[in-house]
């Protein structure tokens, strides 16, 4: 309000000066020569508002930071003008400061995003979503999201709009990766579109539905064979003693079978726990496969021709009971697929300063393909004569998984029809060569 008759009373003044001098150059020069002054006045005033108005335009157009020469009101408005410029480009400066914030920000999510507008146009996209979909924040700028993703089931999602749950879908253009694809509407009919790598979820998924199929499968006939057994001897007109013998006999097997199996289960279960630390103490390998070769001979009870080889008399730094299921699972298969009269040979060695020890057999073999899954928990190349041998499918999971846990690796070579090599390589760190346990 101030300002306002500040203006006011400029005004008066200046009013009252031009009357007072119009009347002194009327009366002392007459109209003539006083309508030529003020006609020469107005025009010098035009010629110094043309000039500064240049100035202006100049400096507007440069942005100079060096203010122009002038004075009076031009002075002030030149000083307001350069004020309010360089309040914006500080404005300016903060707020592209903050988008190249958030922009590093979202290129550094694991998670993808993709910003759509509301014609499901892109916008933009972070590094991961162009990864995650196959598309470039650059080049596909203004298309139509459906004509990047062109799946059925992400079509109908988007048309669906509703959004409270992610759609999971294999991407076509990437195979083997499966995405999590949730709408995030925002703003003005606007919508973020966050992608997330969900594969090793949905692998860890399936790997859980599978172990349970298995283990269902793998109980479900010694208890069916129990079960009837028992319906069986529980019917007194079935009071044979040889067939009680028989049945029970039976029963005891399978009891043991799934024994074995919940043994192993837990033993695999004990491995994978991630806070289950390798107790470090010396194993004497050479003693153990001794030991084992007693067990492997009683365990083929003649039936395969078993040899000894050790060729070093080095320890291992590690934990005994782990390693002696280790490697007695790697023995007990050979005795398993080697046919009577087979050769089996157990060897304890050093190799390029690794210790070595190996299972080699002139058993059945095994095709190419299957090498890969041997470790795989349940996973059987002949599921019938896996069964007939008494095996649980889970045998190789625990060995793969002892070596892990002794930064050792697992090497399988096989050929169908001449019999199979396992091999256990562990690193020089582990191997004790002259030191007593």
């Amino acid at each position: 309000m101030s300002g306002f008759w500040e203006h006011v009373w400029e005004r008066a003044a200046a009013l009252i000066l031009i009357t007072i001098v119009s009347g002194i150059l009327l009366a002392a020069l007459g109209i003539v020569t006083t309508l030529a002054f003020y006609s020469l006045a107005l025009l010098l005033l035009v010629i110094y508002q043309w000039r500064q108005l240049n100035k202006l335009d100049r400096w507007l157009q440069t942005e100079e930071s060096t203010l122009p020469d002038s004075f009076g009101k031009w002075g002030d408005v030149f000083a307001r003008l350069n004020r309010r410029m360089r309040d914006h480009r500080q404005s300016h400066q903060q707020i592209s400061s903050a988008l190249e914030h958030l922009r590093r920000a979202t290129s550094a999510m694991p998670e993808g995003v993709i910003i759509i507008d509301e014609m499901d146009r892109i916008e933009w996209c972070n590094p991961v979503a162009e990864k995650h979909l196959a598309i470039n924040s650059t080049l596909d700028a203004g298309q139509h999201i459906t004509n990047l993703v062109r799946q059925t089931q992400f079509a109908k999602y988007l048309a669906a709009q509703d959004y409270t749950e992610p759609l999971v879908m294999k991407q076509s253009r990437h195979q083997g990766l499966t995405l999590s694809l949730q709408f995030v509407p925002y703003g003005n009919k606007q919508k973020l579109l966050l992608t997330r790598d969900v594969t090793r979820f949905e692998r860890i998924q399936a790997m859980r539905r599978d172990f349970v199929a298995n283990v269902s499968h793998e109980l479900r006939t010694p208890l069916t064979v129990i079960g009837g057994f028992l319906e069986t001897l529980s019917d007194e007109s079935h009071s044979d003693p040889e067939t009680r013998k028989w049945a029970l006999m039976l029963m005891t097997d399978q009891t043991m079978r799934m024994q074995h199996l919940v043994e192993d289960l837990l033993a695999l279960s004990r491995l994978e726990d991630t806070e289950n630390l390798v107790r470090q103490e010396n194993v004497d390998v050479p003693e153990m496969l001794r030991q084992l070769y007693d067990e492997a001979q009683s365990l083929s009870a003649g039936r395969h021709r078993i040899k000894l080889d050790i060729d070093a008399a080095v320890k291992l730094l590690g934990n005994t009971a782990e390693l002696r299921s280790a490697f007695s699972n790697l023995i007990s298969n050979a005795i398993r697929y080697t046919t009577c009269g087979g050769d089996i040979t157990l060897n304890w060695t050093v190799r390029d300063g690794q210790g070595v020890f190996s299972v080699q057999d002139s058993g059945i073999g095994i095709e190419p393909e299957h090498i890969p899954r041997l470790t795989e928990r349940f996973y059987r190349v002949d599921r019938g004569r896996s069964r007939e041998t008494g095996g649980t499918g889970l045998g190789l999971a625990i060995v793969k998984h002892v070596l892990t846990c002794h930064q050792a690796r697992l090497e399988i070579s096989s050929e169908p029809g001449k019999g199979s090599c396992f091999s256990a390589w562990f690193p020089p760190a582990r191997l004790l060569v002259g030191k007593d346990g």
